[in-house]
């Protein structure tokens, strides 16, 4: 009898190795079209999953507005898509195009280059605060004389002028809800001060 299950564990046991033999001769595998997948894949984590049923995520909604292309090109070159598409909540304070042409003569392209990808980074994570920020909840945080705290690591100020409400200085000019939080149109870009 312990012939026959040593015999059986053997048998599981080598067919174990065969099978997993095959997936470790290499990392890469070619696709229909010939690509290898480690040509196809890239290190976007949650961001690189298509999902066309569930409600859109932060990046999803940018990605998908016209206005704010650039702030989408920006964090493509930063490489932080993944922060946008965690489970939250998040809120993001995301500057329309107008926004961005409003920066000094040059600014954008410079900090789209790849050299200075720590710094756009640093830049862009500086507009996120971890938590669920609308209008009212801004409102209520700048009464109270709170500070927002960024992923960043900075605190931004809140302040509230009749009706409108300014992150450092950027006017809400609107919000979205989103599956992993809200995006706070702005109109400026935030800049470390």
């Amino acid at each position: 009898m312990k012939t026959t299950i040593k015999s059986f564990l053997a048998v599981i046991g080598l067919i174990g190795l065969v099978s997993c033999g095959g997936a470790e001769q290499g990392s890469e595998s070619s696709t229909a079209s010939g690509e290898s997948t480690a040509e196809t894949n890239t290190p976007l984590g949650q961001a690189s999953v298509v999902d066309e049923t569930s409600d859109p995520n932060i990046l999803q909604v940018a990605i998908g507005s016209a206005d704010h292309s650039t702030l989408v090109a920006a964090v493509q070159a930063a490489q932080i898509e993944h922060v946008l598409v965690n489970a939250g909540p998040l809120t993001v304070f995301a500057p329309v195009n107008a926004a961005f042409d409003a920066l000094p003569a040059g600014t954008v392209d410079n900090l789209l280059k790849p050299e200075n990808k720590a710094t756009l980074a640093g830049i862009l994570t500086g507009h996120a605060a971890p938590g669920s920020f609308d209008v009212e909840g801004l409102k209520k945080e700048a009464r109270k004389g709170r500070k927002l705290y960024m992923a960043s690591g900075t605190y931004l100020t809140v302040t509230v002028e009749g009706e409108d409400v300014f992150v450092e200085g950027a006017k809400v000019i609107g919000t979205i809800q989103t599956s992993n939080g809200i995006i706070n149109v702005v109109d400026k870009v935030i800049l470390p001060g």
